[in-house]
């Protein structure tokens, strides 16, 4: 009785080749709001594009779950209290790692974007797509340190604790529980000027009516 050969899917081997060649991306975007630096998904593509088309692989996105949500904001300006909505966009994503021969190995994750228009669910796909291509090739940073910002600052509860911050503002009755606020929670945001006015805005407001 003749032995049938077998063969390796292709995938495996083309995946371990990327990821032998692909190296590090350094965390070197900053984001000015929150203060820390992360691994653009640009930086992921411009890095990876070229090992995919070397050893034959493609990466295919099957949306499979998608979730949304509006959110109601506040901001002052000039002293006027102006809302918005903000939508928050949640996929799980599928995605295809294929090799040339059609085998291919799947990835699951999960992405989150808001945006104030329409592109809340494209953040959430790159996100998904961002998380995918660390996982399945263990890419490395330089910046490995104790604690991943990712970890400890999401990013939606952290823009969720910054339009919260506008409300807090206003609820203010006096400048000396204003000041406070502050310095408890307005001085990471010295450098942003929507929370700058907006403490005073709503000091001068307080100095007016008295």
């Amino acid at each position: 009785m003749e032995k049938k050969e077998t063969t390796t899917p292709a995938i495996y081997a083309a995946l371990n080749a990327i990821m032998g060649e692909i190296g590090h991306i350094g965390k070197e975007k900053r984001n000015e709001q929150q203060g820390f630096m992360f691994r653009g998904i640009d930086q992921v593509m411009n890095v990876l594009k070229p090992l995919l088309a070397k050893h034959g692989v493609c990466i295919v996105p099957e949306v499979i779950d998608r979730q949304r949500e509006e959110r109601v904001t506040e901001k002052t300006y000039n002293g006027q209290v102006k809302r918005s909505t903000l939508i928050y966009s949640i996929l799980t994503v599928k995605h295809h790692f294929i090799a040339l021969d059609g085998s291919e190995v799947v990835s699951t994750t999960i992405g989150e974007g808001m945006d104030s228009g329409d592109k809340a669910s494209n953040k959430a796909m790159a996100i998904a797509f961002k998380y995918a291509c660390f996982q399945v090739f263990c890419i490395p940073t330089e910046e490995m340190t104790k604690e991943d910002p990712d970890a400890s600052t999401p990013d939606s509860s952290v823009s969720a604790d910054y339009f919260a911050l506008f409300d807090e503002i206003l609820q203010c009755a006096s400048i000396e529980q204003l000041n406070g606020l502050y310095k408890t929670k307005g001085a990471r945001y010295a450098n942003d000027a929507n929370v700058i006015q907006a403490f005073a805005s709503r000091k001068q407001q307080l100095i007016t009516a008295k």
